[in-house]
């Protein structure tokens, strides 16, 4: 058996890639080979700096598969995948593929669908598909599961979630801004909450938006045991006065109007992710359908205005 498990990475130049990195790192483990078309990935230097890099996907898939050739003890045995949205599907193909299990980021995929063949296509292939689900191992989130699933089950909540992360022009001119390529806000900055919801409150019963733009969405969802108000923004003018003279973002979630506190406890999520990941224990395909659906359902419907039960953020925006 292996003393350690050999990774490749791909999408090495995000800035999500370094939380990877420290994870591979963390649990004792050794990154092989990283792919990104941009060079700009010298912290690569400061985890792996014996690791080689690709700038061409052709290239990085030809080199994983020299290495299963050359017998298991050279072969990449994970491929973690912090490429663009749109592109996750296609890595995460290319993993299999070469005989080796993928983790991937969220969104998993853009479309419902898509979930499908990657189910069938890990059945054929013998190997795993993970999602980084990383909210649902922050001890807070934790603790309001339990005190959910502990309490009355005919109970229904009132949850309000504002999420906003401030951004510049950059953001529209890269492949985040482009629909096709991120999914458009709610799935580029929501999809995560959006699971998280699901996975504390129940599946989705109607899904309804009243605003949907480029840089800011809002709507309701009633899900089992939740009405969630939620609105999503990166435009820094939606955070709220007293917030903006000490940062750009804003996070809130309240359930029945009692503030969620979950600001710390991130650090570790992605190395957390993947312990459990290698302990079998990994978040698999089936576990991102939810959110999934919820999103690609939000980018198709006609918002419907301010009518009905809107998050109060919109009356910013009459």
């Amino acid at each position: 058996m292996k003393d350690q498990i050999n990774f490749g990475l791909i999408g090495a130049a995000g800035y999500i890639a370094v939380r990877h990195m420290r994870a591979i790192k963390d649990t004792g483990n050794y990154l092989v080979a990283a792919l990104d078309k941009f060079d700009s990935v010298g912290v690569i230097d400061s985890y792996f700096p014996n690791a080689d890099f690709f700038l061409e996907t052709e290239r990085f898939d030809r080199h994983m598969d020299k290495l299963r050739r050359k017998g298991d003890e050279h072969k990449i045995d994970y491929v973690s995948i912090c490429s663009p949205n749109y592109l996750h599907d296609s890595h995460i193909r290319l993993a299999l593929r070469n005989d080796a299990h993928a983790i991937c980021e969220k969104p998993l995929v853009l479309n419902p669908w898509n979930i499908d063949s990657l189910e069938s296509l890990e059945k054929e292939s013998g190997k795993n598909i993970y999602n980084i689900l990383q909210l649902r191992l922050h001890p807070a989130i934790i603790a309001l599961r339990d005190k959910i699933k502990n309490g009355p089950k005919d109970k229904v909540y009132d949850v309000n979630l504002a999420y906003i992360t401030s951004r510049g022009s950059w953001y529209h001119y890269s492949w985040k801004g482009d629909v096709e390529k991120s999914g458009g806000i709610a799935t580029n900055i929501g999809v995560h909450f959006y699971d998280m919801l699901t996975w504390i409150f129940g599946e989705v019963q109607e899904n309804i938006v009243h605003k949907y733009d480029t840089d800011k969405a809002a709507g309701f969802l009633q899900l089992k045991q939740a009405r969630v108000r939620w609105f999503l923004s990166i435009d820094y003018n939606d955070v709220p006065d007293e917030v903006k003279a000490k940062q750009r973002t804003f996070r809130s979630i309240t359930v029945d109007g009692e503030e969620l506190e979950f600001s710390e406890g991130f650090t570790d999520l992605h190395t957390d992710s993947y312990k459990h990941i290698l302990g079998g224990e990994g978040f698999r395909v089936k576990e991102a359908r939810n959110s999934i659906q919820i999103v690609h359902d939000i980018r198709h419907k006609e918002a419907v205005g301010l009518v009905g039960d809107y998050h109060p953020f919109l009356l910013k925006h009459k």
